[in-house]
């Protein structure tokens, strides 16, 4: 888990069997988002307010890397394409996807994406990124290879709209769609296979 403010910033490591805290690992700033490699030891933490990521090494407890995110602020939803090594990073101003070299930090390609970027899902089979974002919609962008993307498209959602989850298994991407004016809130389906 990750918590804190400034200096006091942290992620948590909990012991599942009885629910304690165990051990803090110190980062410089409140985390937001952070993936943990399968096949790894690395952690990859989202940390806007200092305006980088922070690459982690869950056995040391350790930051061992920090990677600046340049020309863009706002750095807060993530995932991970573990298998191509690449690290794909929401920013909000401006509203880019950035996308990052996990074995150098350095990134490969700049996209326009949804504003206000909450959720990013990198969908392996169908080699496809998703990114919802309060503007009221969700971009859908191409991997054509680990260093060539394309905007696919976006889908309308609705207004504040940025809560999302990817199944994979059923290929679905829910939306939480919340109460705004008329606007019940709801939760969309979109089904995401070609």
């Amino acid at each position: 888990m990750g918590y804190g403010t400034g200096n006091s910033s942290a992620l948590g490591v909990i012991d599942v069997s009885t629910g304690t805290k165990v051990a803090d690992i110190k980062l410089s700033g409140h985390p937001e988002s952070f993936q943990l490699e399968s096949s790894g030891k690395r952690i990859f933490v989202n940390v806007p307010t200092a305006g980088q990521v922070e690459v982690v090494d869950r056995e040391k407890g350790d930051v061992l890397e920090t990677w600046p995110i340049e020309n863009a602020k706002e750095n807060f939803p993530m995932a991970l394409d573990e298998a191509d090594h690449r690290l794909f990073v929401g920013t909000r101003s401006p509203a880019k996807l950035l996308v990052l070299d996990t074995d150098t930090g350095k990134v490969i390609t700049s996209l326009d994406s949804s504003g206000d970027a909450d959720d990013i899902f990198y969908d392996a089979m169908n080699k496809r990124i998703y990114v919802s974002g309060g503007e009221g919609a969700s971009s859908v962008f191409e991997q054509t290879d680990p260093d060539n993307y394309k905007l696919e498209g976006k889908v309308d959602t609705a207004k504040g709209a940025r809560t999302s989850l990817f199944v994979p298994d059923s290929g679905t991407l829910y939306v939480a769609i919340p109460h705004n004016g008329s606007q019940q809130a709801e939760f969309r389906a979109f089904q995401t296979a070609p």
